[in-house]
């Protein structure tokens, strides 16, 4: 594993303070984050989520005593609504900022037709306005892909782009020096502050339609190989105790992989492969929900139901694609 940062030696004597975690409100309080990091008068965004929280990164930047104007960075992890659906309507507000995006997400920031398109058929027009407003496409001019490995200086930190799939192919996480952190998007984790009232509840996104479980668990030993002291998942908040998280990932991941083995297995499809996985991602929220004693929670309950559903949903489509490869050998 790479060791690019400073391990448990504690944080660097330089200036620049911790990020200000940003509530987005998206759908619950407390579901997704933007990060607001400052070092000197340099400014980034990690993440936008949605149009409608433009006005909640706005204000958590007047609160820090800066103003649009001094943004230089704002970074995507990736290219889902939920991260950066709001990144053109932030840019249009922040003249200086550059977009810093993974070469397979760049393309979508710059011209968002596609995925606009692909979330209306889902969701129709109305709860698309509803769940993300206008996503509004970025001048290529202002887009900077970021490779795997390649730095940059914010102020007196310096940030590293990790390449990390698995929850998605056009995902990066970027490491701080300064902080000894993580910025991990998707890729170690969803740790809503409602579960954890009663302990550590942590649990991987397995969404479609690019999860890949053996890539999941190498971006999270690769996190783990930065020497980071504690990370800041989108979804949502710092976290110190990265080795209870990354145990508790590994144990879903691998027992959806095993779960994905059995279904391609038994030739279910239809809605017996939908309701198979449904059952089985359902059963292994609730054990743990049970083991904290949070099972009779109507609105935990209520926040888990969409990740529930799409974890199903990435599984069914893992299998789906299995087999595609297989007919085409």
């Amino acid at each position: 594993m790479e060791d690019i940062g400073r391990g448990a030696g504690g944080l660097q004597d330089v200036g620049g303070a911790m990020p200000t975690t940003i509530d987005c409100q998206y759908m619950h309080p407390e579901v997704a984050a933007a990060y607001l990091v400052r070092d000197g008068d340099e400014v980034a965004f990690v993440e936008t989520n949605t149009a409608h929280a433009v006005p909640q990164l706005l204000a958590a930047l007047k609160a820090e005593g800066s103003s649009p104007e001094a943004v230089r960075w704002i970074a995507i992890t990736h290219i889902h609504l939920d991260h950066a659906g709001g990144a053109g309507a932030l840019m249009q507000l922040c003249p200086n900022a550059t977009l810093l995006a993974h070469p397979r997400a760049a393309p979508h920031a710059i011209d968002p037709a596609r995925i606009v398109a692909g979330a209306t058929k889902v969701y129709g027009e109305a709860r698309f306005a509803e769940l993300y407003g206008e996503v509004t496409p970025i001048d290529a001019s202002r887009v900077r892909v970021m490779e795997d490995g390649e730095q940059l200086d914010l102020g007196q930190r310096t940030w590293t782009f990790l390449h990390t799939r698995g929850h998605a192919n056009h995902h990066f996480c970027i490491y701080d020096d300064v902080d000894n952190g993580v910025y991990t998007g998707d890729s170690f984790g969803i740790l809503y502050p409602a579960a954890q009232r009663a302990g550590l509840f942590a649990f991987p996104s397995t969404s479609p339609t690019d999860f890949d479980g053996v890539a999941a668990l190498e971006s999270i030993d690769r996190i783990l190989g930065t020497g980071a002291d504690r990370v800041w998942p989108t979804h949502f908040g710092e976290q110190t105790d990265l080795m209870g998280i990354a145990d508790q990932l590994r144990e879903i991941l691998e027992r959806s992989m095993e779960l994905i083995d059995r279904a391609d297995a038994s030739g279910l499809d239809g809605e017996a492969l939908d309701g198979f996985f449904e059952q089985a991602v359902r059963r292994i929220f609730e054990e743990r929900l049970n083991q904290l004693g949070l099972g009779g929670d109507g609105q935990l309950a209520e926040i888990l139901s969409l990740d529930i559903d799409l974890n199903a949903q990435g599984l069914v489509f893992a299998v789906k694609k299995r087999r595609y490869k297989r007919s085409k050998r």
